[in-house]
């Protein structure tokens, strides 16, 4: 019994063994796979932040696909005075101090041994001395064409050679409020050249009343958007999202000759730039038609004042002629008090459109001008047989 007994608690024993080493078989193996599997998936973890790093992806957008198109025709314009346009060895104490002005432009043509840039007038204005800097840094000498001082248009010409892209014109008579509007230039200065600015167009056509470097009062239609444009940027292209040039911004007109409004710039409409750059390359000047009629906006009279010109109720805007000129095309044709409501085909509803329309015509063409005297429409033919250089309008 008793070596029966021993067998039993051997037996037991054995068991006990195998059970705890089962046991720990299974706890070994468990462990071993999850520091396995931990281990995996840290590898894994390190192998995708290792291939995140490594590897590099181009961020591409419309905006950036739309100005890559362009800003290799984007220059810096840089003017000197002639006080301050001295060599390096006539006078050295004005070596410093030879920029007078800076801004923008854009290379539009190539044409033989000529590459052309439009700029603003404003920009290159008085200076005796033009260079232009290039997208790729580099500087060339650069010869003024021609100017307008009502646009604020001007063409300035360097070597072709120089020029490596070319901008496209858009339609700007196509544009809607609300799309995209970006601003390519130089604000402050060439520091900051090729800087881009992203809006939207606010406003196809606003009249916007300023004083030419003339003196002279002229309204000018201009698109407005709220893309940044700052000093420096004049002159420079507003382009859409598919990368053409559809205006030249003015940060004269988008400050009036006073203080900027932020979010409110301006840019000349392209249909009317490249009109203007046709003439200025020809013959260096803008010759416009004139009525030889002093005027001003139907909107701008009082309520009292417009009782007594007695238009019907139908006319709701137009230009209101306060005096004719002798010897000018409208002189034995309109008189003062006349409301003009449309020239041709166009509706007549500020200054700023009867200059767009009469500008649109050379000298020697016939217009049809429609109006109001004394509650009735009239109409009558205008030879221009005068320009501008004669009278203003």
């Amino acid at each position: 019994m008793k070596s029966s007994s021993n067998l039993l608690k051997k037996l037991g024993n054995i068991y006990l063994i195998f059970v705890v080493g089962f046991l720990g078989g299974i706890l070994g193996t468990f462990l071993t796979l999850q520091t396995s599997h931990s281990s995996t998936s840290n590898t894994e973890s390190k192998q995708v932040h290792s291939t995140t790093v490594k590897t590099a992806y181009k961020n591409t957008t419309s905006t950036s696909e739309a100005v890559d198109k362009v800003k290799n025709a984007v220059v810096s314009v840089i003017t000197y005075s002639d006080s301050s346009n001295q060599g390096l060895f006539e006078k050295e104490e004005n070596s410093d101090s030879q920029i007078s002005s800076e801004g923008s432009g854009v290379i539009y043509k190539k044409e033989g041994k000529y590459a052309y840039l439009v700029t603003n007038t404003h920009v290159i204005n008085g200076a005796k001395k033009v260079d232009i800097l290039l997208a790729d840094g580099n500087k060339v000498p650069g010869e003024v064409v021609g100017s307008d001082v009502y646009s604020d248009i001007a063409v300035v010409r360097i070597s072709a050679d120089k020029a490596k892209t070319v901008a496209e014109f858009g339609d700007s008579n196509q544009l809607t409020v609300g799309e995209t509007a970006i601003a390519i230039g130089s604000p402050l200065g060439t520091d900051y050249a090729n800087s881009v600015t992203q809006g939207i167009i606010s406003s196809q056509g606003r009249n916007v009343n300023l004083k030419a470097d003339n003196g002279q009062n002229i309204s000018t239609r201009a698109l407005q958007t709220d893309a940044a444009i700052n000093p420096g940027n004049s002159g420079g292209p507003l382009i859409n999202i598919q990368g053409q040039v559809i205006g030249i911004t003015s940060s004269k007109i988008s400050n009036k000759g006073q203080t900027s409004v932020e979010g409110m710039g301006f840019a000349i409409p392209a249909n009317d730039v490249v009109n203007i750059i046709k003439q200025l390359e020809e013959k260096g000047k803008v010759v416009r038609p004139a009525l030889g009629i002093q005027m001003m906006d139907l909107s701008n009279l009082s309520t009292s004042d417009l009782s007594q010109l007695k238009l019907p109720e139908k006319i709701s805007g137009g230009v209101l002629v306060r005096s004719t000129l002798e010897n000018m095309p409208a002189s034995d044709k309109l008189q003062r008090y006349d409301v003009i409501t449309k020239i041709d085909d166009t509706d007549i509803e500020s200054t700023a459109d009867l200059q767009s329309a009469l500008y649109s015509h050379q000298i020697g063409d016939k217009i049809k001008v429609i109006f109001s005297r004394d509650g009735k429409q009239k109409t009558a033919t205008i030879e221009l047989t005068k320009s501008t250089e004669n009278h203003g309008y």
